[in-house]
């Protein structure tokens, strides 16, 4: 009989986040055993909703949605999008520069596959969001990686991404703030960052999903407030600023120099038109969400549930021998240092495996995000604070008894 396999345009292309280690804990839970499951941003999943506001307009909506709409979008929500950057400090953008897509990770993959040939590469962070890597990869490009460093509170290297500008180099990815670090970057980086492109002719691609999720009132860049000289194409979105994953609703704005990038555009419209248009009833959320009160405030203030989970966590982390991780400032996650000669971990992967199986504990092992070595794991702080604080004892009982094998 014959054999299909996968394409090969899959070799180099990981997810992680709900790969292998994800489907042992699946097995695990048909069986009934309840897991701590830690390897996503799913703020529903741990009780945190969206405002009723959106949900009500949503449902409102729902017979307005029946048709296709707009391949962009509809016009009051690529409205409310440009009025928000506006306030942000970006101009020169109106409702033709804004695509609205099923989630930012759809259109991840619209801005690579419109703008890569096979061998160009485009410089991700490193550690990175794995979807960047993997968009890349498909659309037939390299992703090569710079280094975030962790002794700088994992700001980029801008040395490192200068060593790493090529002939080929396209673009210029920026995780802002970052996943999986939580690392909120200063203006003087941003700038940095914007002096490579322009020096060298790049485009900026700025994924800002996490833009309202910053602790400890610290100042937020918008990348594309920064330059008009070359094309800045920003992504965001609902999903986890707003609590709703599920709906799939995020935006790419295009601003800067967008004369240079005529031909690339017409790319990404293609792409946008081919799949009709993204989800109807969830644009009807957007309006909503950009104007007025933002609960997400609450969440982040001191005091606020967010806030003491991300504070549970880092302390947590640090009071365990063997453990240690940089404060996150912004989203929700933390990146794990792990002493490996102490535990004599070669592989991070099965150290995943292992704390699953023993502790009932998902996390992601850095190696996930294209870290290079088997010394990091991420991990998500949405659990309450009774359950992070049982997964701190069940991450210490776990690290006082292990030796990798």
């Amino acid at each position: 009989m014959r054999q299909f396999q996968k394409s090969h345009k899959l070799d180099n292309v990981c997810y992680d986040i709900r790969g292998p280690v994800v489907a042992e804990a699946d097995r695990m839970q048909r069986e009934g055993i309840d897991i701590i499951q830690l390897n996503t941003g799913n703020p529903p999943h741990f009780e945190m909703n969206a405002p009723d506001e959106v949900i009500r307009d949503v449902r409102l909506h729902l017979k307005d949605s029946e048709a296709y709409c707009n391949s962009q979008g509809l016009f009051q929500a690529r409205k409310a999008i440009v009025q928000y950057y506006q306030t942000q400090g970006v101009m020169g953008v109106d409702e033709d520069d804004v695509y609205i897509g099923n989630g930012s990770s759809e259109l991840v993959s619209f801005c690579m596959s419109a703008l890569l040939n096979d061998g160009d590469e485009v410089l991700i962070p490193m550690p990175d969001y794995p979807l960047w890597t993997a968009a890349a990869t498909l659309a037939g490009g390299k992703a090569v990686h710079y280094l975030c460093d962790e002794q700088s509170d994992w700001y980029p290297d801008l040395d490192d991404i200068r060593a790493k500008v090529t002939d080929k180099t396209k673009g210029i990815v920026v995780i802002n703030p970052n996943n999986p670090t939580g690392a909120v970057y200063p203006k003087e980086i941003l700038e940095g960052i914007v002096k490579i492109a322009e020096d060298n002719g790049l485009i900026i691609f700025s994924d800002e999903i996490y833009d309202h999720i910053i602790y400890d009132n610290l100042p937020y860049t918008h990348m594309a407030s920064l330059t008009e000289d070359v094309l800045v194409v920003t992504l965001n979105g609902l999903s986890k600023s707003h609590r709703v994953p599920g709906f799939r609703v995020g935006w790419m704005v295009l601003s800067g120099n967008k004369e240079c990038a005529k031909d690339y555009i017409e790319g990404i419209h293609i792409l946008s038109t081919m799949r009709l248009c993204a989800n109807v009833p969830a644009q009807y959320a957007i309006q909503t969400s950009l104007g007025g009160y933002q609960s997400i405030q609450d969440l982040i203030a001191p005091g606020g549930r967010l806030h003491e989970q991300r504070d549970i966590v880092y302390e947590g982390i640090n009071s365990i021998p063997g453990l240690s991780c940089t404060k996150p400032s912004g989203a929700m996650y933390a990146f794990v240092k792990i002493d490996t000669e102490a535990f004599n971990i070669t592989d991070d992967m099965q150290f995943a495996l292992d704390l699953l199986k023993r502790e009932k504990v998902l996390i992601v092992q850095g190696t996930g995000f294209n870290w290079p070595k088997p010394d990091h794991f991420r991990i998500v702080f949405l659990p309450s604070p009774i359950q992070l604080n049982d997964t701190i004892e069940r991450l210490r009982h776990f690290m006082a008894h292990y030796i990798q094998e």
